[in-house]
């Protein structure tokens, strides 16, 4: 029986979900790629604050391994999205929205919510 998947930390959930092509009329009709919140906050972690993925792993409670196969099966989705021109949905996954609380090593997105601070 295999081990029953850990749930990663997550600081927020992102403001926008749903990402595609503007120049088209019909975009209904193209391929939905699905990201997980998970893998969204992976990017979120690696790419945009520039973290290692240990440090990414540390902040999301999970294994580094977790860590970088999260992070490889996003950016093949984000270039599925470009390249093939289709509709980004980020929904779902195995998380659990961080409680806004500061711990050692914690959230410094919540901490900066917490001070009242904008987010970037």
């Amino acid at each position: 029986m295999p081990r029953p998947r850990k749930r990663r930390k997550v600081c927020s959930l992102p403001e926008s979900t749903l990402f595609g092509p503007l120049n088209e009329k019909h975009t209904t009709a193209r391929e939905k790629i699905i990201m997980t919140i998970d893998e969204f906050e992976t990017i979120r972690l690696i790419d945009h604050e520039a973290m290692t993925q240990e440090e990414c792993a540390e902040r999301m409670k999970v294994a580094r391994t977790t860590i970088q196969r999260s992070y490889n099966d996003a950016r093949k989705k984000i270039a599925a999205f470009l390249v093939g021109g289709h509709i980004l949905k980020i929904e779902g996954g195995d998380y659990k929205l961080c409680d806004g609380r500061v711990h050692l090593h914690g959230c410094g997105r919540c901490l900066r919510h917490r001070a009242g601070q904008n987010r970037i």
